[in-house]
């Protein structure tokens, strides 16, 4: 039966996130196996630690502003599943063309057209898991196990760009993602005709919804939204891409080039482990999981930084962790504080903001590097314990 005359999901909400958990498994496989070796492979073209921060800054920069515009896009039109299949589309196709590329500009348009799929996707995709969460897992649990299973790909697919580099180099390592990238277009196709309404899994909008979903969406966001969103975009200025990291690994010889995929490996399989538990945590305890990120970002640049080998490897567990949090919680708190009418636009402003933050945070953090390790560290702290103060005003204006 053609999708346009049956309108019918035809799971439960808990198999729609499972099943979203595998399309984004494999998606991370490709675009977390790239992200893996970025800094390195932009040394290879003669990037500096400054520019290698402000490319990949730039990049998760637009994976996330340009969602002010895919967000209330996705809101108005209610296409999510378009907007996830093009969103998608452009990432996995982005990233093989690594392989060819031939200068520093191809390879810096090619990691920043990576992140722009990932703008275009990821407010309708953020927006059909909300819906879903609270009928399948419990809100922040869904968020959770999505982002771990999200994880598990960007485990293995760093594992194995650091095969291919090891046998021939990083070009071979970019060109067998595409073999995942097909797998995660096709599960994604199988899920559109599975659940072609995955928003009836929610409870329907109140008349309130309903009547303002069309009128001044970004100025009826609540003060409690905008503070949290301060509140992110501040731990965010403190918090380096991972290139960054691997840039240092690479430039200062601490760990061979086919090793560095494998750290960023661990990192990913922290950051699912992370996910997981700040999600049961939020469940229960609500805002107050947050704290958790602040100090695992706060000792990321004294442990990656460093000279010896195991504290590098340690760094890596505890950017992952942190990551994890930030990927998985505090995009749930977001869903609970919004009507389901203007999670689109809600998650666009938030992440545009965010990743501002990043994109602000990881070029300071490259320019530092190049100066002063102290510095580096001192700045990340101080941004942390700014955010430390701005989640405690939250909680009092949203015990919560």
């Amino acid at each position: 039966m053609a999708l346009g005359h049956d309108r019918r999901n035809h799971l439960t909400a808990r198999q729609f996130v499972l099943a979203f958990g595998v399309i984004s498994m494999l998606a991370d496989m490709v675009y977390e196996g790239a992200r893996s070796v970025s800094g390195p492979y932009l040394a290879t073209f003669g990037a500096s630690a400054m520019t290698v921060g402000l490319i990949t800054g730039l990049g998760e920069a637009v994976a996330l502003v340009f969602r002010l515009a895919s967000g209330p896009l996705s809101d108005r039109t209610q296409r999510y599943w378009t907007l996830s299949i093009i969103g998608y589309a452009v990432t996995v196709i982005a990233v093989p063309f690594l392989a060819v590329a031939s200068t520093l500009a191809q390879v810096g348009a090619l990691i920043v057209g990576e992140r722009f799929g990932k703008a275009v996707r990821t407010p309708a995709r953020d927006t059909m898991l909300a819906a879903a969460s609270h009928a399948s897992f419990g809100r922040g649990l869904a968020f959770a196990v999505h982002e771990a299973m999200d994880q598990s790909g960007a485990f293995v697919g760093p594992l194995i760009v650091a095969g291919m580099i090891a046998l021939s180099g990083y070009r071979a390592g970019f060109a067998v993602l595409a073999v995942p990238g097909v797998l995660t277009l096709a599960v994604l196709l199988w899920l559109r005709r599975r659940v072609p309404e995955p928003t009836t899994y929610d409870a329907a909008p109140t008349p309130v919804d309903q009547a303002g979903a069309e009128a001044a969406p970004v100025r009826a966001l609540s003060a409690t939204f905008w503070l949290y969103t301060a509140f992110t975009a501040t731990a965010m200025l403190g918090f380096s891409t991972f290139a960054v990291l691997a840039y240092h690994d690479q430039v200062a010889g601490i760990i061979a080039p086919a090793l560095i995929p494998v750290t960023y490996a661990v990192a990913m399989a922290a950051a699912a482990l992370s996910a997981l538990g700040s999600g049961w945590l939020y469940d229960r305890i609500g805002l107050r999981a947050l704290f958790t990120a602040l100090p695992l970002a706060g000792v990321v640049p004294i442990l990656s930084f460093s000279d010896a080998v195991p504290l590098v490897w340690a760094g890596a567990a505890v950017w992952g962790a942190a990551m994890g949090i930030h990927e998985s919680t505090f995009r749930a708190a977001v869903a609970d504080m919004t009507p389901a009418a203007r999670r689109g636009t809600a998650y666009g402003v938030f992440t545009a903001a965010y990743g501002l933050a990043w994109l602000g945070g990881s070029t300071v953090i490259g320019a530092l590097y190049d100066a002063s390790l102290v510095a580096v560290t001192v700045f990340v702290i101080a941004t942390q314990i700014v955010a430390c103060g701005l989640l405690f005003v939250l909680l009092r204006r949203s015990p919560g």
